[in-house]
């Protein structure tokens, strides 16, 4: 009896050994996705309906608000500000993926000296974002830096970006376009190399040239890392924390916070403490980026629909 089970499971995990394996390999990865990333997704709404310090345990020294710290969201000055800078990086940011495809475009050339300029253009890419910051600081100087000394050169005045609440987030977010157009430029150039000749070559057959031949027969088979370089320019967008810090700390007079740096300040920094208002502003963060995922997520299903009908 034992040795017709034993057989009979050999024989049914051999049947299903296809299904078995990937499933096996996929078990820790999703174990740890599910202990880093959705637990603290869900514990981040729970401790947001509180009022609590983090220091001690949230079910004893913390207060029960239910929504009180929505509705404070909602006559807070600061995060007004902090969710339209969000809405600028997102717009903005978007930038790198168009330029991201020209560059690419152009590096995918057997042309002398290709490879330099692959160099170059890759090298923003592996630089940190604090050293971005930091670069983009000192261009930005008011009296020593290269900015004005080349519009000193067109007889124009001293500009100081990082200065002006006006234009200090503006060129915070330039600043951050330097390496993400380098990372797009990536996914693009590694898209053009799966591109099929043949179609190319069809295309010029039949007379396809210039514009026709990108939006008609490389765009379409460009998909997959658009769609790539979309959600990891919007992630990139909305967790701007990073160059804000280093170039200005929010300033100047917060002009230059966004949310997941509005967030830290609440919860985390010398004058906040306050997780459960810092978790109700990581939520709104959460579902403005699930709600831009969702639709791109949803616009490649139904196109790849639509291509398979």
């Amino acid at each position: 009896m034992v040795i017709a089970n034993a057989s009979s499971f050999q024989t049914w995990l051999t049947r299903h050994r296809m299904i078995i394996t990937p499933i096996l390999f996929l078990i820790p990865g999703m174990a740890f996705f599910t202990l880093y990333v959705i637990v603290p997704i869900f514990q981040s709404f729970y401790i947001s309906i509180f009022e609590w310090n983090g220091l001690g345990d949230l079910a004893t020294q913390g207060e029960y608000v239910g929504l009180e710290n929505y509705r404070e969201l909602i006559t807070d000055r600061a995060f007004e500000v902090s969710l339209w800078n969000n809405f600028k990086w997102l717009l903005l940011y978007l930038l790198s993926i168009p330029a991201g495809l020209f560059i690419a475009l152009f590096l995918n050339q057997t042309i002398a000296g290709i490879r330099i300029y692959k160099s170059l253009f890759f090298f923003p890419f592996v630089i940190s974002q604090v050293v971005v910051g930091l670069v983009f600081s000192w261009f930005y100087l008011p009296r020593e830096g290269v900015l004005n000394a080349l519009l000193e050169l067109f007889g124009l005045g001293p500009v100081n970006i990082l200065g002006d609440p006006n234009l200090a987030t503006y060129g915070i977010i330039a600043a951050g376009l330097w390496p993400q157009t380098a990372y797009c430029m990536i996914l693009y150039l590694t898209g053009l190399n799966a591109v099929d000749p043949e179609q190319i070559e069809a295309a010029r057959l039949d007379g396809a040239r210039g514009r026709k031949m990108l939006w008609y027969v490389i765009l379409p088979q460009l998909r997959p890392a658009t769609f790539i370089a979309f959600v990891v320019t919007i992630i990139g967008a909305l967790r701007s924390f990073d160059l804000i810090s280093i170039m200005t700390n929010g300033g100047p007079f917060g002009s230059t916070r966004v949310l997941s740096f509005y967030m830290f300040e609440k919860a985390l920094s010398e004058y906040g403490f306050r997780m459960g208002y810092g978790s109700a502003i990581a939520v709104i963060l959460f579902l403005i980026m699930l709600i831009f995922i969702g639709y791109f997520l949803w616009s490649m299903w139904h196109n790849e629909r639509e291509a398979r009908q």
